[in-house]
């Protein structure tokens, strides 16, 4: 996580995850969504690959450089 914050999987509760395990990405995508502040910051694919495994889980907490989700 480039900072802490509250994750979020989807846009809005009830709505689909951005990506599951399995999707294949593109550079830039949003994977998900860390909550800092009361300011919703997109994370994106640094690369274009297939997430192979999200290690957090909705509205869990993350600390700064904590591993988020892993692209193949």
């Amino acid at each position: 996580s480039p900072i802490v914050g509250t994750v979020y999987l989807a846009p809005e509760p009830g709505a689909a995850n951005f990506v599951s395990v399995g999707d294949r990405v593109t550079i830039g995508q949003t994977l998900l969504i860390v909550e800092a502040m009361k300011v919703m910051n997109p994370i994106t694919a640094p690369k274009d690959g297939t997430v192979s495994q999200i290690l957090v889980q909705n509205a869990q907490p993350v600390e700064f450089g904590e591993a988020l989700v892993i692209i193949e």
